[in-house]
């Protein structure tokens, strides 16, 4: 077990499509012997429908994508662990926002927004919140090398709209800190020398509020 230590209890790890989230919670859930929640976005059985025609399924999606979200939240953070001092996730739950806004037309997101705003009450903030960025060639080129047939189809244009929309909702936190990690080149899963400069600078203190790091090779 890793000697360092991280000063959060619960930690958002967040990112676009292919930015290694899922990954970069793996690694620090098995190092710091935390509890991991991880999307379980395969269950979600309109998704490949939704790529082949987003106008159509948009809004069945993005309510069952929701809707897990919601279930899973609820029974993992209201059952504390009594093994592990760290909560690791790989989403948070205003990510069905964040998407939906940028997929549903004008009055699909009203009724979404107000099915949201209910479910989301009683939802602690994180203690941190981790957004890893990265340029959209490497996040084609990571979803193309994982090969989901379900992806191959997703396009850059796609990919920007989603990081404009994650960007929107992250520079007015106010209320708890929030990380955003700017990754040039870095591959924290192949080299670990990557990893352990990531682990140390989600490893630091922050204030409340927006804190953005450039990190490359």
């Amino acid at each position: 077990m890793s000697q360092n230590v991280i000063p959060y209890s619960y930690i958002n790890i967040e990112g676009n499509l292919g930015s290694g989230k899922t990954s970069l919670v793996h690694m620090l859930s098995h190092e710091f012997q935390g509890r991991s929640i991880l999307e379980e976005f395969e269950n979600n059985p309109f998704l490949p429908l939704f790529y082949d025609n987003p106008d159509r399924y948009a809004f069945t999606v993005e309510l069952f994508f929701m809707t897990e979200r919601y279930k899973q939240l609820q029974d993992q953070l209201s059952a504390p662990s009594l093994f592990s001092s760290h909560t690791i996730s790989d989403f948070c739950f205003t990510k069905s926002l964040l998407f939906a806004r940028k997929n549903l037309d004008a009055e699909e997101y009203r009724l979404f927004q107000m099915l949201f705003s209910v479910l989301e009450k009683g939802f602690p903030n994180p203690d941190l919140l981790v957004y890893l960025h990265r340029d959209t060639s490497y996040l084609l080129d990571n979803i193309r090398q994982r090969n989901r047939s379900y992806e191959q189809s997703i396009k850059a244009e796609y990919l920007q709209k989603i990081q404009d929309s994650y960007f929107e909702y992250l520079r007015n936190i106010t209320s708890f800190p929030v990380l955003i990690l700017d990754l040039k080149g870095m591959d924290f899963v192949n080299n670990p020398t990557n990893y352990e400069t990531v682990k140390f600078l989600i490893s630091k203190k922050y204030n409340p509020g927006v804190h953005r790091i450039t990190v490359s090779v």
